[in-house]
């Protein structure tokens, strides 16, 4: 008679990848990082290392150490982890692209999520920041457009979009109407006050741009982008 087949358990992760988790939970970053830096490699398999760094990504992303994110999430993309972990860990990458002002490395990773079948807002309106920062404003415009074809409703990509068309003098009517609709639904995001604000001063509404504009610098105080659409909205309202 055959002996009755024991279950197949796979290895447990060290008890350090579980503190990592449980103050990853609860976002507590500098812990979680800590915990899973003390995981001892040696004992992982490729996927739980491949784990591992995600989890030392993120919570270097979090941290603001772009670079030591940047070094972590870079393993992940190259490893055979599964397909929805490379598509986060590359959305990621564009986000510290685009804040570290490297729009075309952040092009890129987009791209390469379009062509692997992802397709989404987020990544949309990322595209869609990533052309206006290298001044391809024609692409920036398509991106939004298509990211609200997908959300008529998204407030990033209506305010994405009337920025440029105000900013670019392409629509500047249509832009204020974008601007106003992300306004609406977020009356206390100063990046949309700031852009309406904007697109009030491309249509010659100087009153409504600096109303706009200072409950901006209310909410926002050291944003130099909005500071420096006050100083021109001011310097013209002088003239």
């Amino acid at each position: 008679m055959f002996q009755k087949a024991m279950p197949i358990v796979s290895a447990r992760k060290p008890s350090e990848y579980e503190e990592g988790m449980r103050h990853f939970s609860k976002k507590r970053w500098d812990a979680a990082l800590q915990s899973f830096q003390a995981v001892d490699a040696a004992h992982c398999t490729d996927n739980e290392k491949a784990d591992i760094a995600y989890y030392l990504g993120l919570c270097y992303t979090k941290l603001e150490r772009y670079n030591d994110a940047l070094l972590y999430l870079e393993q992940v993309v190259t490893s055979n982890a599964a397909a929805l972990r490379v598509c986060q860990c590359r959305l990621t990458l564009a986000y510290i692209y685009m804040i570290t002002r490297r729009a075309k490395m952040a092009e890129f990773e987009l791209e390469r999520l379009l062509k692997s079948g992802f397709k989404s807002v987020q990544i949309y309106t990322m595209l869609g920041f990533s052309a206006w920062a290298q001044q391809d404003f024609d692409r920036a415009v398509e991106y939004y457009e298509q990211a609200l074809e997908i959300d008529q409703t998204n407030t990033t990509a209506m305010n994405g979009l009337g920025f440029v068309l105000a900013d670019q003098d392409r629509d500047v009517k249509r832009g204020i109407e974008l601007c106003k609709k992300a306004v609406d639904r977020k009356p206390q995001n100063a990046a949309y006050l700031d852009s309406l604000g904007w697109a009030y001063f491309k249509n010659g509404d100087i009153n409504e741009a600096r109303n706009c504009l200072r409950r901006a610098l209310d909410i926002a105080p050291r944003q130099k982008e909005i500071s420096l659409h006050m100083k021109t909205v001011m310097g013209n309202e002088a003239s």
